[in-house]
């Protein structure tokens, strides 16, 4: 994907609003909501790669999470491992787990609906693992200390936790760039258009998909323990819990799957209705219905989410100006 300079200019701008918005956003809230849609794009982009690019729909991306969460702060907890390292370790441990995950439900030639169920399988287990173990504090759950500082991953104002979230992003927007310029996400789109193409065109269909699925693993690997750092409690429900699974998938469908800002877009859109929606309406469970709504018609009216209304709205422009 090549930008125009106009789009790169853009981008450049968006940047820079972001690094500098802590400077000029006075309320603590409006900077959490920020953050929060930060993070949820970001793990949003990591279920975009094996789900978006790769065409290989997941229901369980909550696992990568949760072993991420705990791997981190089961090193923190009882061998005294600085979360600043404990987090290359819960992305180590996220890779790995994709590795397991993929090779057994790819190499037993699991596609479509059959894949996403196993994956929802998976995280299923662990939670289940996770409850009955002592060293994950069962299903009390762990809590961390809070101790602000660098090495710890946490900070003593929302600020900190913006630019962690910040710099998350841009970790999963560069990689999504990466794979559009990549042979390797190439090889990713045949996937997705036709996997049996793709092996008669001697794509090595099984490796791909294991190493999508590895980069999503370790992707949630870190989302966990920025997630444990800045709620400092994580426990079975929260760590596995499948309305995040739907949470991943939501804002990349809604953004537009297989475009680098669409879980971005999507993420900012669903957050603003949920604010919205919360504010006006003092009703529990309605911003789910919402959110139910909102899926209906974007599958119904726009397959390719927001970006794709994006894109032919400015088509329809350049072709009335030419």
């Amino acid at each position: 994907m090549t930008f125009s300079l106009k789009t790169t200019l853009l981008i450049l701008l968006g940047l820079l609003a972001t690094i500098l918005a802590p400077f000029g956003i006075s309320s603590k809230f409006q900077l959490d909501v920020l953050t929060l849609i930060f993070f949820t794009a970001y793990i949003g982009q990591s279920w975009n790669i094996l789900g978006g690019y790769a065409g290989q729909f997941s229901f369980g991306g909550v696992m990568f999470f949760g072993t991420g969460a705990y791997t981190s702060s089961i090193l923190l907890t009882s061998f005294g491992v600085p979360p600043i390292v404990g987090i290359f370790a819960a992305i180590f441990m996220g890779a790995f787990l994709g590795l397991i995950v993929g090779y057994l439900s790819f190499r037993s030639g699991l596609r479509g609906s059959y894949f996403a169920l196993i994956t929802l399988a998976f995280a299923e287990l662990l939670r289940v693992l996770a409850n009955s173990v002592e060293f994950t504090g069962g299903g009390v759950g762990l809590f961390l200390t809070y101790a602000p500082g660098l090495h710890n991953l946490q900070f003593d104002s929302p600020t900190g936790f913006y630019y962690f979230s910040l710099v998350l992003l841009i970790v999963s927007l560069a990689i999504a760039m990466w794979l559009e310029r990549s042979r390797f996400g190439a090889q990713l789109v045949a996937i997705r258009e036709n996997e049996d193409a793709a092996e008669a065109l001697g794509i090595d269909t099984l490796k791909c998909k294991i190493y999508a699925i590895m980069i999503m693993g370790g992707m949630g690997g870190a989302a966990g323990t920025f997630y444990a750092q800045k709620y400092l409690y994580i426990d079975p429900p929260i760590s596995y819990s499948v309305a995040l699974s739907v949470e991943m998938l939501l804002v990349t469908i809604v953004g537009g799957m297989g475009t680098v800002f669409g879980p971005l877009i999507g993420s900012f859109f669903l957050h603003i209705v949920n604010e919205i929606a919360r504010h006006f309406i003092d009703t529990p469970g309605v911003s789910l219905i919402v959110y139910g709504f909102i899926l209906i018609l974007i599958i119904s009216f726009l397959p390719n989410g927001l970006v794709g209304l994006f894109r032919r709205t400015r088509k329809k422009r350049d072709d009335n100006n030419a």
